[in-house]
């Protein structure tokens, strides 16, 4: 069988099931799709300059934030009509970034490294610092709305339109992506990442060559910046904000850096797990940043390699050998996250304010009960904090065996080589 036959049979495989959603979702899993999908397509554009090219940026909000507002004034304009169809928006948010990518990049790629990092920084703080003085075009405090207009008989009135056509451009710009990636200008971009002084040495224009893939990186973003206006049908200058950029950052690097679709995969798992925590939780920034140190220390390859590494080992031990060692690592993963949910959420109640009212009034109780989880724990027991050690020990201690285990699948095939040659 064609090796590259699987690839593609799972990439439609995920087309079919991204077409498949609207009938299987609420509206409001819906929008979360939505956000999803955009969130894939920025990190995949981040991706053109951080992870292909070694550039690592942190200001890429400020091309998003442009093709934004560039689709909204795109909508307003001929009195609420539109410059183009619906379904072409987001060319408007292509032609912002690209316009503002070039300019930007010509200035921030004369430096490399740190110094690179920073001016992007500078770049996206300047927008927004100054857009809501600039309230012709930023809309000031306010930001800038409109409207979806009817196209091609289709009103674009409902979620699920919006989902497809969101669908559709995120798809298609992902395409482009990859066959920018084939093409001798992504080849190259490669080499800016491993030796740009080589590159020079052969005689090519680094420079130009550093703003061409850091122009293609902005247009794409201000694609998803345009999606992001088509779905809110809205647009306020806090799309400049830092959290934006770092977001893009944290979904790529967990997504997988060195790897394609890696960012797409980081970027939706990572918005779905902010919509799900964020209902449970105020602290679902801590687990998100608790999630990337995890990744950052133990999978540097990021959950792309995660799942390409397991295929690996599918393919070379089977699914009996692999079996055990996935089982442990399962139960560890379940075991460290209760155990570190458990501390992290009382320690949340224990320092919050109200538990520090009820503390005062209630002068009879020291520590009064806390109620998490449908149990009432007793601050100062023993038994409540002997359930969090319990579960992290045990879940150390299954981590530590399903290392072992792969540890041992990875020796047995050398000692079968070095056998026959023993004397």
């Amino acid at each position: 069988m064609n090796p590259r036959i699987l690839p593609i049979g799972t990439l439609c495989l995920g087309a079919a099931i991204l077409a498949g959603l609207p009938w299987l979702l609420s509206t409001g899993l819906l929008n979360a799709a939505i956000q999803m999908l955009i969130a894939a397509l920025f990190a995949s554009a981040f991706n053109v300059v951080c992870g292909q090219a070694g550039m690592l940026s942190f200001g890429h909000a400020a091309y998003f934030g442009v093709g934004a507002f560039a689709t909204v004034h795109a909508m307003n304009a001929v009195g609420g009509a539109g410059i183009v169809p619906t379904p072409l928006l987001p060319l408007a948010g292509a032609l912002g970034g690209l316009l503002v990518g070039v300019i930007a990049g010509w200035f921030s790629t004369q430096r490399t490294g740190t110094y690179f990092a920073m001016i992007t920084l500078a770049i996206a703080e300047l927008l927004h610092s100054i857009a809501p003085h600039i309230k012709s075009v930023f809309g000031g405090e306010a930001g800038v709305s409109s409207m979806r207009m009817p196209s091609m008989g289709l009103s674009f009135g409902s979620t699920a339109e919006v989902y497809y056509l969101t669908l559709a451009w995120v798809l298609a710009s992902l395409v482009l992506l990859y066959l920018y990636t084939r093409t001798p200008v992504g080849r190259l971009a490669l080499g800016l990442r491993e030796n740009r002084h080589r590159l020079a040495f052969l005689g090519y224009d680094v420079h130009r060559l550093s703003v061409l893939v850091f122009t293609v990186s902005a247009m794409f973003s201000g694609i998803a910046g345009g999606l992001q206006v088509i779905s809110n049908e809205a647009a306020n200058y806090v799309l400049f904000e830092s959290t934006l950029s770092a977001a893009a950052v944290l979904n790529t690097y967990i997504g997988g850096v060195g790897t394609f679709l890696g960012p797409a995969l980081g970027a939706a798992l990572m918005t779905f797990f902010g919509y799900a925590v964020s209902d449970l939780t105020q602290s679902w920034l801590l687990y998100q940043g608790i999630l990337f140190v995890v990744v950052m220390m133990f999978m540097p390859q990021g959950l792309a390699g995660l799942f390409s590494g397991t295929a690996v080992l599918w393919r070379r031990f089977g699914a009996l050998r692999l079996l055990p060692m996935a089982a442990s690592f399962v139960a560890a993963s379940v075991l460290l996250a209760a155990g570190t949910a458990f501390v992290v959420e009382m320690l949340r109640r224990l320092f919050s304010r109200d538990y520090r009212a009820l503390l005062g009034a209630d002068s009879s109780t020291a520590w009064p009960p806390v109620p998490l989880y449908g149990v009432d724990w007793a601050p100062g027991a023993w038994l409540t904090w002997a359930v969090p050690l319990v579960l992290l020990g045990v879940g150390l201690a299954l981590a530590r065996i399903a290392r072992q285990r792969l540890q041992g699948l990875l020796d047995q095939p050398s000692a079968q080589t070095d056998a026959p040659h023993a004397p």
